[in-house]
């Protein structure tokens, strides 16, 4: 695919049915609802063609037929990408014709794929509207077509972010890969399958450059302040540090950093959960695995390209207090029900600061921030440490060793026994003490509630707002685990001042039916 200028325009080779099929899964892999894919050219100029190819690709189906709806007009299909219109508005004479139609009406809220959509006049809206111009290759006629695409301004990254992902492809030898759209995480990145003929497999992950949102403190943003990787950088940086020790981070295979681009290693999808749960075996190997990186001096400027280098942010005050307030802002009004006076907010902060002087205080080590089942990969034919594939480090932070142990031992995505955290901390302690007898799982247990509490509390905020800001209220069924978790922390010693403002301030929490978990620590 090559550039035509600066106008966003670009020109497509397409020498033959292949080169047709990669186009689509191209641009398939870009579409959301509320698109629309304009498709023109004269009769035979492969419309249809490119059209079904690409309702296969969101369909995941490549034996689907997709009929023709030049005589229907519109075919609808639901797909793993929500709902798909294929229009053909060949016959159409009038703008007028479409309301009949209902096609206007449901452009919202599906994928449309329109052939002939000089026929719909005014109607389509241009601001969701990629245009593809479709004609006969002169220099190979019986096969081959020419693709001239061109989008308005919020289609500009999209559209370079599909071509360079097929050069990259294409230049780290998976041309020939079928690609699948796979589910992405609560961020903005987004991750395909590559699958080749011969059974192998990689992920492409794909992580543009993320803007920095509105100041709010410091003439920072939230991510600037939280430490959150703006650029695919840092989990370049954190990768090779990680295999360096001998983990199981992914192998990069090739790697397009402008565009925020990187085709990885496919370590597969067997983790560390089945259906009854936590499996303990594993869960304990991911401790000791913290125990053996919590024991090594490790750096915190790590390479990433030649000349290019990524410091590790530490996991400092500001941090760890934006991310306390994500519960006032947003759980206490939106889950709560409540509007909390700054000078109950203020008492919030006072308590946490004296908190946190402790956890700064302590020795500091990479913390991966998200180290619980979804990114925990098991890999039975590795031997010690890599039989745990690591995945989603790129927000690593210098922070306090126990906050990796409590994302384990309270993971957000499944319940964890107290009984199971108690063998966590067991496992973890026994082998920090093999290497430093003078290890203090006192202290260490102490820290573990701490930021236990700080984790739990962010994710509670971070769940309301995923619910409230973004539409995605599948977040909200975790809530009771959390809350469950934050009652945990809640009632070690260390915590009775912070026990009483949640009490006092958000009784939610603790309007809970019998039987809820009981303290592990």
């Amino acid at each position: 695919m090559t550039d035509l200028a600066r106008s966003g325009q670009h020109r497509v080779l397409l020498p033959n049915e292949a080169a047709t099929g990669r186009l689509a899964a191209d641009l398939a892999g870009i579409l959301k609802p509320g698109d629309i894919l304009a498709l023109s050219g004269q009769l035979g100029a492969g419309k249809s063609a490119l059209a079904r190819a690409i309702l296969r690709e969101l369909a995941d189906d490549p034996t689907l037929e997709a009929p023709s709806p030049t005589f229907t007009l519109v075919q609808s299909y639901e797909t793993p990408r929500g709902p798909v219109l294929h229009a053909d508005l060949y016959r159409v004479r009038s703008p007028d014709e479409l309301d009949d139609i209902g096609l206007v009406e449901e452009i919202e809220r599906a994928i449309t794929l329109v052939e002939w959509p000089d026929r719909a006049g005014e109607r389509l809206p241009a601001g969701r509207r990629l245009d593809i111009v479709l004609d006969v290759d002169p220099e190979n006629p019986e096969t081959g077509r020419i693709a001239l695409i061109s989008g308005g301004v919020l289609w500009r990254q999209r559209l370079a972010i599909a071509l360079a992902s097929r050069a990259l492809i294409d230049s780290a030898g998976w041309t020939q890969s079928r690609r699948v759209f796979m589910l992405g995480d609560a961020s903005s990145r987004a991750y395909e399958r590559l699958t080749r003929a011969d059974g192998a497999s990689a992920v492409l992950m794909i992580s543009p450059a993320r803007p920095d949102g509105p100041a709010i403190r410091q003439g920072k943003s939230y991510s600037a302040l939280a430490h959150l990787a703006e650029t695919v950088d840092a989990f370049v940086a954190m990768d090779r540090g990680l295999r360096s020790l001998g983990y199981s981070a992914p192998e990069i295979y090739a790697q397009d950093l402008s565009n925020g681009l990187l085709l990885i290693e496919d370590l597969g999808s067997e983790g560390v959960i089945d259906g009854n749960g936590p499996i303990p075996e594993r869960y304990e190997a991911a401790a000791r695995l913290l125990a053996d990186m919590h024991r090594h001096t490790l750096p915190t400027i790590l390479p990433v390209a030649e000349g290019r280098d990524h410091v590790v942010p530490d996991y400092d005050r500001n941090a760890l207090a934006i991310e306390c307030e994500l519960i006032l802002d947003w759980y206490a009004p939106h889950i709560a029900g409540v509007t909390l006076p700054a000078v109950t907010q203020a008492e919030f902060a006072r308590i946490w600061n004296r908190l946190f002087d402790e956890i700064l205080a302590a020795p500091q080590s990479w913390t991966l921030r998200d180290f619980h089942s979804p990114n925990l990969i098991w890999l039975p034919k590795r031997e010690g440490h890599a039989k745990l594939g690591l995945i989603d480090f790129q927000d690593a932070v210098l922070g306090h060793p126990a906050y990796d142990l409590a994302s384990l031992g309270q993971d957000a995505r499944v319940d964890v026994p107290a009984g199971l955290e108690l063998r966590l901390l067991a496992a973890y302690g026994a082998a920090r003490r093999a290497d430093a007898p003078d290890f203090d799982l006192a202290a260490f247990a102490r820290a573990y509630a701490i930021l236990g509490a700080q984790r739990n509390t962010k994710i509670a905020g971070i769940f309301a707002r995923l619910d409230k800001r973004d539409g995605k209220p599948i977040y909200l069924k975790h809530l009771p685990r959390i809350e469950a978790y934050l009652r945990r922390n809640l009632d070690h010693p260390a915590l009775e001042e912070l026990k009483g403002w949640y009490q006092t301030h958000l009784p939610r929490l603790f309007a809970v039916d019998e039987g809820a978990p009981e303290p592990a620590i």
